[in-house]
């Protein structure tokens, strides 16, 4: 099994990255402000770090097979996790993304449609930034997995469908996928790689 350093361990989404890896047999470091919420859990080493503290976060990750990043992208630019990562020696970077670049129609991004939140375009036009970066980034193997429109608590099913760039709509036009089930496909892709240097979507 391997060893895994979660960003934002304490969050909705890097939670349920969290329980999925444990699930799975894998250790992880939970890195977070509040991490000691977390102390005492078997499989993990808590680690409280500032992300913006470049070495602390350095010191963090150092020694893990893979870095899962669930931070907000708004104020973290991507190379405050980035550069301290490779720095570390670590080779491979998980990221979760959002929605907002994923397209819903041709050259119409879904932070572009009429209906998107106001309040979630400042995150989003930065997670569109975060990405941009990553597509630049040769050095890391890394990987986004963007949710879809609505990201939200809910059952672990197991069933969902993967998409490359488009938001996936279920048949009564809903775009949803549960943390639960967004941290399964998450981590299938951590164990077998199919989409290197690449972003991909899940959703019903």
């Amino acid at each position: 099994m391997s060893h895994i350093a979660i960003i934002g361990a304490t969050g909705r989404a890097g939670g349920q990255l969290l329980e999925e890896a444990l699930r799975r047999g894998h250790t992880a470091t939970a890195i977070a402000r509040k991490a000691s919420v977390l102390s005492g859990r078997v499989g993990v080493t808590v680690k409280e770090v500032d992300i913006l503290n470049a070495t602390a976060l350095e010191d963090a990750v150092r020694g893990a097979d893979a870095v899962f990043s669930a931070a907000h992208f708004s104020g973290i630019p991507a190379k405050a996790i980035i550069e301290p990562i490779k720095k570390a020696g670590v080779k491979r970077l998980l990221v979760v993304g959002g929605a907002g670049s994923l397209f819903a129609g041709p050259h119409l991004e879904v932070i572009d449609t009429p209906n998107f939140p106001e309040e979630y375009k400042a995150e989003a036009s930065d997670g569109g930034v975060y990405l941009d970066a990553l597509r630049l980034e040769t050095a890391l193997d890394w990987t986004l997995l963007s949710p879809s429109a609505l990201f939200v608590e809910g059952e672990r099913t197991g069933k969902f469908r993967i998409g490359q760039d488009n938001l996936l709509v279920d048949e009564t036009g809903k775009s949803w996928i549960t943390f639960a089930d967004y941290a399964i496909a998450y981590l299938d892709e951590f164990e077998k790689p199919a989409h290197s240097r690449q972003r991909f979507t899940v959703g019903y």
